[in-house]
């Protein structure tokens, strides 16, 4: 673990151990959850939280830190099954990952050959960095390791009663570990992109899986006036409800466009004068910078589809 000291002064400060992993606390608490939420093995525990390593050399950007969000779930299953989830487990992840859009190209799985002590097989999920193929989420089987040594030295029983074999057990447990700042740094990576034009221009955009991207919408009149600004604004008012949206009227709309494209909005609404006779917008794709005319009614339907991360999920 990371030491460090704690107290008002050196002579007088006492040693404490900064955590390398989130994982202990389900651990410790496992019994108390599966009993408040009248779980039956397999469930997992998911949660996140701060976890400290002494790195040595910290380096690579936000790759490798001393400090560090981490997300992890700790699936809990029958003794004899481990290996078998832990298979499928690999399989979830990594189609997970790929669901993100970036290309299946990216991504690789690292086995373990060498494994922790705590462990019967463990892989890496590694990601195409820009400086090569790093671990971005670890799976591992961790057998009942954890859960017995909590067992062993607070004395106290924590097997989980099985009703449907009547027996008493430790459970196996599978892991999936993924650190936050990795996870952003890979996403980030592979969204930015300069890309040359057909009319000799450049553009910046930032291709963020619509589901993860913060601003899903921005909605701008064609003009500041005429009522192109008020229609705007009613827009907004409809569906800031179930988006963050963003309004600009400032600039020509190709520089507003490229402004949404640089912050990685999926989508560009633009109000324009035949807006306020058919009712209709035109909606304008980042990535493919195709254009089409749509009902206003239809925009929260349409958007909520393409952007809600319920729609990614569902893909898996």
């Amino acid at each position: 673990m990371f030491s460090t000291e704690m107290g008002s002064t050196a002579d007088g400060a006492m040693k404490v151990y900064l955590r390398p992993e989130t994982a202990q606390g389900i651990f410790v608490n496992y019994l108390n959850v599966q009993k408040t939420g009248r779980m039956k093995i397999p469930f997992g525990i998911a949660q996140i939280g701060k976890a400290f390593r002494n790195e040595i050399v910290a380096r690579q950007f936000i790759f490798r830190m001393r400090e560090f969000e981490q997300m992890e779930m700790q699936f809990f299953v029958k003794p004899g099954t481990e290996l078998e989830w832990f298979k499928k487990w690999k399989e979830i992840r990594l189609k997970w990952h790929k669901a993100l859009g970036f290309g299946d190209d990216h991504y690789r799985y690292h086995d373990h050959e060498k494994l922790a002590h705590y462990a019967n097989a463990a892989t890496d999920i590694e990601f195409l960095m820009p400086f090569g193929f790093k671990e971005v989420e670890g799976i591992h089987s961790r057998t009942n390791f954890d859960l017995s040594q909590h067992e062993k030295f607070s004395g106290k029983n924590i097997k989980y009663f099985d009703p449907e074999t009547n027996e008493s057990y430790t459970p196996y447990v599978i892991e999936t570990s993924i650190g936050v700042d990795r996870m952003f740094l890979s996403i980030m990576s592979a969204s930015y992109q300069e890309e040359q034009l057909e009319n000799g221009e450049s553009r910046v955009v930032l291709k963020l899986p619509a589901a993860l991207a913060p601003v899903k919408l921005a909605v701008m009149p064609l003009v500041k006036k005429d009522g192109l600004p008020e229609k705007a604004r009613e827009i907004i008012d409809a569906l800031k409800f179930h988006f963050n949206c963003q309004y600009d009227e400032k600039d020509s709309i190709g520089k507003r466009y490229r402004r949404q494209d640089a912050i990685g909005t999926p989508y560009c609404v633009t109000v324009d004068h035949q807006t306020l006779e058919d009712g209709c917008v035109t909606l304008r794709d980042r990535d493919t910078m195709k254009q089409e005319r749509v009902a206003i009614a239809d925009l929260d339907r349409l958007i909520a589809d393409r952007v809600s991360i319920t729609s990614l999920l569902k893909t898996l």
